[in-house]
């Protein structure tokens, strides 16, 4: 199976539909008026579309296990048609369209199944997903285009070329797959004076986005996160909250950190961890959604005008 570790739990909807139609409106009548032979034919198939939707990932390879928070199955009679709807709802890492589309076709076998003694001309007509919502492409375009990013690595051994950077260039391939440009990638040593003016040369350069990872932890010279403080208009504690969410997930080190989040005169400042995993995971667990913000931005500047 598609590796989604590294997914975060969204609400995931998806509705699927099926049509049966079958040849003769004495059909029709016998389903409304419940003679069917095999029985009451709309309380079996929503019975079996229930546990079709569940049994998902037992007849489909490639689909995973997840917790299926509400299934409903509705139907409406047209003419000769039966239009069967299935809408299945989780708050997990992947959607559950192949949930409902299994699901509709399930019901609709089994109505052609119950049908088939009265009714040799059923035919199951138009399986296919009506619509879907959660997840990244939900909100893709939704996010302001042409951003601009700094990263900057604090680090002393890397600013000395001791050690390769790989959690900066970890954050600039993330960047990228955003579509957000990289308009600079500075190296700088662990003091707090350089990182406040390398911080104040890009909000002046009016940067959309700058991300510092490295000197998110407890060591004496890790200082990021004061050297920052006194430059932060308003934090914004919800960001460093998943971040350290997303992390604790998978390391029990993640509490450790001190991410730090905040916008200075229309520019997000991020201070991620130096570790490549942890720069890996910290964009993962904020990127692309994290994009909305500049939206807010640019509005209140507008407003300000």
């Amino acid at each position: 199976m598609i590796d989604i570790t590294h997914k975060t739990n969204t609400l995931r909807i998806a509705t699927a539909q099926a049509i049966v139609k079958v040849s003769k409106q004495e059909t029709i009548d016998a389903i409304n008026n419940g003679t069917v032979p095999k029985g009451d034919v709309f309380a079996m198939c929503r019975a079996v579309g229930l546990l079709g939707v569940k049994q998902t990932p037992l007849i489909l390879a490639d689909c995973h296990p997840m917790p299926i928070e509400y299934t409903g199955i509705d139907y409406e009679i047209d003419g000769l048609e039966i239009t069967i709807k299935v809408t299945v709802k989780t708050i997990y890492k992947t959607g559950v369209e192949v949930e409902a589309m299994h699901g509709a076709s399930v019901v609709a076998l089994n109505m052609y199944d119950m049908l088939k003694p009265i009714d040799k001309g059923v035919e199951i007509q138009h399986i296919k997903l009506l619509n879907k919502k959660g997840g990244k492409s939900d909100f893709t375009d939704r996010f302001s285009k042409n951003l601009t990013a700094a990263v900057i690595v604090c680090s002393d051994t890397i600013a000395a070329g001791q050690k390769e950077d790989k959690a900066g260039k970890a954050i600039i391939t993330k960047l990228e797959e955003c579509e957000i440009k990289v308009v600079d990638y500075l190296v700088i040593p662990d003091e707090k004076d350089q990182i406040q003016s390398t911080a104040i040369a890009q909000i002046e350069q009016k940067t959309n986005l700058v991300i510092f990872t490295g000197g998110t932890g407890l060591s004496s010279r890790d200082v990021t996160p004061e050297a920052l403080a006194s430059i932060i208009d308003r934090k914004i504690p919800g960001i460093e909250e998943a971040i350290r969410s997303y992390g604790q997930n998978r390391t029990p080190f993640s509490m450790l950190s001190r991410s730090v989040a905040g916008v200075k005169n229309g520019t997000l400042i991020l201070a991620l961890p130096g570790s490549t995993n942890g720069a890996k995971e910290s964009m993962n667990a904020i990127f692309p959604s994290i994009m909305h913000i500049f939206r807010v931005l640019q509005g209140a500047r507008h407003d300000e005008k």
